[in-house]
């Protein structure tokens, strides 16, 4: 390779890496971060990758102290977990209030936290308690930020699992199951009132899982596909997700109410299962999060609510190797605990290795790039 050749493929690499951080820069998602694993990397470096990531929201499963600590003073938004063993304290109004106040009020001036959901996927449980229990926790939470004068920074809900639905095909005929209807439609109403959101756990890999034959695998990873039309609403759909998620709006529009907009709080796709987890692969899972980060990027809609942007949180940033049940529950993260990525979703740098060059590090190439761009000009008139 002449001097001049290596000059100019330089030239190019520097060039390629600084429209990779601009590709970078541009792009904002919430990620759940769960720490059900051994070995994970400390709560500081995880700052770093987050923030590599222009990731702009964590979604926690409690109130780790120790990671609202590591973003303070960060631009990252919180939404943080009253885990369901706390839901009894919870109906104890002083309970509630002695909780934000340990777990809320000392991290405000450095953190910012804008959510808190109180249980997660309460209604897969048999405990009748439970159940009863959550919508006076989820009063009590958010009476208690009234007190403090911080309900209108900080909003109450509670995640559901997607099988609260009765009916979910097509999306416009969407019904919540007859034996929730009477716990979920006050929850509903409570969140109406204090304008929050509906918060749904969505996973397209289940459906596929189960039904492989008759699920298309395409329309699942938000890949090429002919869709499906609404008969009802003539709306097109091309992927799973966003018929998922109007399925949940039309649910709630029959029990009453049109106002409470619907937030995907977890979805993801696994890199590894059993042996009877059809579809739970790497190539799988970079389709899925790749082609949903995008769509993210694009600010898309639902075909039924156009103008809304999926607010989504992608499960799970971790594998998390303590998590029990099938194989897949422990292979969901983008990363492995060692900060090496499980796959590249994509040639547009959407996830950075662990170490990232700092601004003034991308300064610097910018700077070399110029410089190269000047040497290449002299041996061209050097060469003439």
């Amino acid at each position: 390779m002449t001097t001049f050749s290596f000059f100019k493929s330089l030239l190019f690499f520097l060039l390629t890496i600084s429209d990779s951080f601009m590709q970078i820069n541009g792009l904002s998602f919430g990620i759940n971060y769960g720490q059900i694993a051994r070995n994970l990397p400390s709560h500081s470096r995880v700052a770093m990758l987050i923030r590599s990531m222009n990731v702009t929201r964590i979604k926690l499963y409690d109130a780790d102290p120790n990671v609202l600590l590591a973003f303070s003073k960060s631009n990252v938004e919180f939404v943080i977990g009253i885990g369901n063993e706390h839901l009894q304290n919870m109906t104890n109004p002083s309970k509630a209030q002695n909780w934000i106040q340990h777990h809320v009020l000392p991290y405000l001036s450095q953190t910012k936290i804008n959510c808190i959901t109180v249980g997660n996927e309460v209604f897969n449980s048999n405990d009748t308690q439970l159940i009863l229990n959550l919508l006076p926790s989820m009063q009590n939470v958010h009476n208690s930020l009234v007190k403090l004068g911080l309900d209108q920074v900080i909003t109450v809900t509670t995640a559901h699992s997607f099988n609260i639905l009765d009916n979910s095909y097509p999306p416009s005929s969407g019904s919540f199951r007859s034996d929730l209807i009477q716990y979920i439609q006050p929850i509903v109403e409570f969140l109406d009132e204090i304008k929050s959101s509906f918060h749904i756990n969505a996973y397209p890999f289940f459906a596929y899982k189960d039904n492989p034959n008759e699920v298309s695998l395409n329309y699942a990873l938000f890949q090429p596909n002919e869709g499906l039309v609404d008969p009802n609403t003539n709306l097109h759909y091309d992927n799973m997700l966003y018929a998922q998620i109007d399925a949940v709006y039309a649910a709630i529009k029959v029990i009453g109410y049109t106002n409470v907009e619907v937030k995907v709080s977890e979805t993801g796709w696994p890199s590894n299962g059993d042996a009877d987890e059809i579809g739970a692969t790497p190539q799988n899972a970079k389709l899925y999060n790749g082609n949903l980060l995008r769509r993210i990027e694009e600010k898309q809609g639902t075909p039924g609510k156009p103008l809304v942007p999926i607010d989504v949180y992608v499960f799970a940033l971790f594998n998390e190797d303590l998590k029990p049940g099938p194989a897949s529950e422990r292979n969901y993260g983008l990363y492995y605990p060692d900060g090496s990525p499980v796959y590249n979703i994509g040639l547009q740098g959407y996830l950075p290795q662990m170490v990232v060059p700092s601004k003034s590090n991308i300064l610097s190439f910018n700077v070399l790039a110029c410089i190269v761009t000047c040497l290449i000009f002299a041996l061209e008139i050097l060469e003439s």
